[in-house]
């Protein structure tokens, strides 16, 4: 980083990324702080199993935000407004799909669904079961704001669901004291509130994207064309294999969690872990989404009136990714560090001491490991701009099979902390295959970049 044009226009993109990834931790952070002030740890315990359930069952259409804002950032720079609007309402429609088969599945089994983190009759299940259920129904409205995400990342409109989430948001921080306290409907109040601001995201984007005329209704509820959709599914069916590993991943790290004991104190100190990861992993994951959109868009090479000369090509892409990868690794140990200084703070989120005390080493290592996932999440994101989607793919499936080891061989000897060495494994794993791509067989390799006439 310079500090020149290149730095000020991905800035001038990424600052917004990263302020509606902020959002919804904080929010996360906010039911936390909610379901924990209880004062009951089976509670937390249950509220984390639902929502790693519900987030493990979105994770089978996760492609659809990731293959949508690739297709839309490269016909949005090609200027094709026609085809931009296709790949946001095809991804429209297939969503609807997903859910009219994702809803009734988790709400009709929620004990077989939880049974993938939860052991059968452990006393959480009287807290997961009734929060799950509510979120059920918030299958189809998260799949549109993720749609609806996508697409104004692809044509660069990073600003519009900052705000957005914003605003959608604000609801679930003024309802959770409400429901769970002033109504005493306790943990299923938090889930309500949750289910409330994605209804009114979802509605939101699907306002704004037809007043953009960036999706047409005929175009959604009408059946698409094989060789429209071809592209979509083909790069979904390729992430998919990620989705699965990745899912696989976070069930197993979920399911050994909550083995540790079944007093919820491990579950509970887990969910800390994960709020001390998330105040960083929000700013790398932001820069992820970024270089999903940046980098596609960059490699169409095209006309700029305004500045008067040719703009991107794969020489551009290529810088372009450098820089991206130089802020994930500052940006990395610079949030790393930050982590650590506020550990005490977030340490304070819960009046239990013994969960104070469980999620201590946990916090810090979750805080080390994001010297790696700055380049890890950037470097992931660069091969999905780049449609390496299926050696994302294999990159992954090999790093799940080294954390599910790294589970079986850690927990049983040093408990919650063998859990986050396990992600420890996940991670170095995942940045040799970010290595690979970059700098051996990835289209913006040195390799293939030499095979490019200057």
């Amino acid at each position: 980083p310079c500090g020149d044009k290149m730095d000020k226009e991905l800035i001038k993109i990424s600052l917004p990324v990263i302020g509606n990834y902020a959002i919804s931790p904080i929010i996360g952070a906010v039911d936390l702080l909610w379901v924990n002030r209880m004062g009951n740890a089976l509670a937390v315990a249950g509220q984390a199993a639902s929502n790693q359930v519900f987030s493990s069952a979105f994770w089978f259409v996760s492609f659809l935000p990731s293959v949508t804002a690739t297709l839309v950032s490269k016909q949005h720079a090609k200027g094709d407004v026609e085809a931009t609007q296709d790949a946001i309402c095809q991804a429209m429609f297939v969503g609807f799909f997903i859910a009219l088969v994702g809803t009734p599945a988790m709400f009709f089994n929620p004990n077989r669904a939880l049974s993938s983190v939860l052991a059968e009759g452990v006393p959480a299940m009287e807290y997961a079961v009734p929060y799950l259920l509510i979120r059920s129904f918030a299958f189809l409205p998260s799949l549109i704001s993720l749609v609806g995400f996508s697409a104004f990342r692809g044509i660069l409109d990073t600003q519009t669901p900052v705000k957005v989430s914003a605003f959608a948001n604000v609801f679930n921080a003024v309802l959770d004291p409400i429901l769970i306290f002033s109504l005493s409907m306790g943990v299923p109040g938090a889930a309500l509130a949750t289910l409330a601001a994605e209804i009114i995201s979802a509605a939101i984007y699907l306002f704004l994207l037809r007043k953009r005329d960036l999706i047409l209704w005929r175009k959604i509820i009408k059946p698409p064309s094989w060789a429209s959709l071809e592209p979509l599914l083909k790069g979904g069916l390729a992430l998919q294999l990620r989705n699965l590993s990745l899912n696989l991943t976070f069930l197993a790290v979920a399911r050994v969690t909550q083995s540790i004991d079944k007093s919820g104190v491990a579950a509970a100190a887990h969910a800390m872990a994960i709020q001390t990861f998330q105040i960083g992993g929000i700013v790398l994951l932001a820069l992820s989404t970024v270089a999903q959109t940046v980098v596609p868009n960059a490699m169409v090479e095209r006309y700029d009136e305004d500045a008067q000369e040719t703009i991107g090509g794969l020489q551009y892409a290529k810088a372009t990714v450098n820089r991206l990868m130089s802020w994930g690794f500052i940006l990395g140990c610079g949030l790393g560090s930050l982590q650590i200084l506020l550990l005490p703070i977030i340490r304070k989120a819960t009046p239990l001491q013994e969960v104070r005390d469980a999620a201590k080493i946990p916090a810090i290592i979750a805080s080390v490991l994001q010297v790696i996932n700055g380049l890890v999440f950037i470097g992931e994101g660069v091969m999905i701009g780049t449609g390496s989607f299926l050696q994302l793919s294999l990159s992954t499936l090999v790093a799940t099979v080294g954390c599910l080891w790294a589970l079986w061989f850690f927990p049983p000897r040093v408990g919650l902390t063998g859990v986050w060495l396990g992600f420890g494994v996940f991670n170095v794993i995942r940045l040799v295959g970010v290595y690979i791509h970059q700098r051996i067989n990835g289209p913006l390799s040195p390799r293939k970049m030499g095979t490019v006439a200057p």
